[in-house]
């Protein structure tokens, strides 16, 4: 069991959550850096503001701005094929909407670029992920004005020129599709409304104005560079319907279509899902275009699928039932699965079934750009960390993933989230870790920021090493 040669093993990060130098370097506040720090069972705050003695886990993160040639190598040690991470809008237009850019901030990437290459690692850069400019937030109210686009695309101008010899692989929006559930209203578009508010007109919109920046950055970065590969990126929900009642049936089929397919037809296509007219009618929704705008999603199709996927969900007609809670979503629990500490079912077997899934729809290469296990690690008195049960979710993961392209899907890579420990988008958390790499630090901002190998490390070395021949005991070595 290999994966093809020339597969892009790897892991995944994010500037809001584990660069840090949020405001080194000429860097302006983006969303993120707005939003102070909560655990799983105390949400984060958005504060308009920053308020004194509050801790804002990404200001600091995990300083990847002050290490990343520490950590960078220790990612070539692991052999890593490709690095994903984002450029921080920000920290190239400090406000979002200035004419010219920050030198400063590009010259960070382009240091951490090099890096890279001289590891012999490929980058692939998401160009917004869930970090918009504050200043587009306090200006436009962010996505939800049409005025942003101009000021993403002058963005991604910049940067498809400045990195046009050291970036091939990019990706426009992370978990573009996050804007279809009420949480992402920030999260993903940097709006703030009130909270009594009915969401629906404004992230929806806001989402329309996303499609249009993404296919634009497609057409322009093509145009910059013809051998760029721009793909998208949608949280994949996998949900299986309760039983076989027919509304079961009809509610699972909803939830694919609104949450995955929406954005993945729009995305891939280039055109607007039949079923999204029934939908936006009966919540509500009134899309505004321009003359114009179908082209342009029709011009700007990606070249590749990304998503990430951690757990499947169950859906039900019948409110009585028991909810399983985890990741913003809360849905039926699935008595056939086991839970992660923060309530994540856990299926690999949903992987393989999303993978067929979206590749039977799409046709075109796929690419798994986040999957992880979120635990509490513990360092041992002889600084060892022992995290079997990451290595167990990830492997499972990783044969469902081999048996998808037995089934005939075309897979060019696999990212593992975090595979550094971060901040936790959802709960600001430093608890939840998912690194091979563990950082001291904890959910206060309080440590040494020491980076240690967990046992993980040297096993995903040796399924990178084997590309993909992942039955391997922790202790075995090549």
């Amino acid at each position: 069991m290999k994966m093809k040669d020339g597969f892009l093993w790897g892991g995944a990060t994010a500037a809001n959550q584990f660069e840090g130098g949020w405001n080194k370097g000429g860097k302006g506040p983006s969303s993120a850096d707005m939003m102070t720090g909560g655990t799983h069972t105390s949400p984060r705050r958005i504060t308009p503001i920053l308020e004194e003695d509050t801790y804002y886990p990404s200001h600091e993160a995990i300083d990847f701005y002050g290490h990343y040639k520490e950590d960078i190598k220790m990612f070539g040690e692991m052999g890593f094929k490709t690095f994903r991470l984002s450029i921080a809008w920000s920290r190239i237009f400090p406000k979002g909407y200035e004419l010219e850019p920050n030198e400063e901030g590009l010259k960070f990437y382009d240091n951490v670029f090099d890096e890279l290459r001289k590891n012999n690692i490929e980058p692939l850069v998401t160009i917004s992920h869930y970090e918009t400019p504050f200043g587009l937030t306090q200006k436009y109210n962010g996505w939800a004005s049409r005025e942003v686009i101009e000021c993403y695309v002058r963005y991604c101008d910049v940067i498809f020129k400045r990195y046009k010899n050291k970036v091939k692989y990019w990706l426009t929006f992370n978990e573009i599709n996050i804007l279809t559930i009420p949480f992402g209203a920030f999260l993903g578009g940097g709006i703030i409304a009130d909270d009594k508010e009915n969401t629906n007109q404004l992230r929806f919109q806001a989402l329309h104005h996303q499609f249009i920046a993404s296919a634009r950055a497609v057409k322009l970065g093509h145009k910059i560079n013809p051998n760029f590969k721009i793909g998208c990126m949608i949280a994949y929900m996998c949900s299986y319907p309760n039983t076989c009642n027919p509304d079961d049936i009809l509610l699972a089929q909803k939830k694919d279509q609104i949450s995955n397919m929406l954005c993945g037809d729009v995305q891939v296509r280039g055109c607007y899902p039949c079923f999204a007219k029934r939908f936006f009618e009966e919540n509500g929704i009134r899309i505004v275009m321009e003359d114009g705008d179908q082209k342009i999603l029709k011009d700007g199709i990606v070249d590749f699928y990304s998503f990430s996927y951690y757990m499947s969900t169950v859906v039900s007609a019948d409110q009585n039932l028991e909810i399983a809670k985890g990741n913003l979503l809360n849905e039926v629990k699935n008595p056939y699965l086991e839970t992660s500490d923060w309530g994540w079912q856990i299926d690999p077997k949903g992987l393989r079934w999303s993978l067929n899934n979206i590749y039977d729809r799409y046709q075109i290469p796929l690419m798994v750009v986040e999957n992880g296990f979120g635990a509490v690690d513990t360092v041992k008195e002889d600084g060892s960390i022992n995290d079997d049960y990451r290595i167990n979710y990830l492997k499972n993961h990783i044969i469902q993933m081999e048996e998808a392209v037995k089934d005939g899907v075309n897979l060019m890579g696999y990212t593992m989230w975090g595979c550094i420990d971060l901040v936790s988008a959802g709960t600001g958390e430093m608890k939840k870790r998912y690194g091979f790499i563990y950082v001291d630090k904890d959910n206060d901002g309080k440590g040494t920021l020491k980076r240690i190998k967990k046992d993980s490390f040297e096993w995903y070395k040796n399924v990178i090493e084997t590309n993909g021949e992942v039955a391997l005991n922790i202790t075995d070595k090549k």
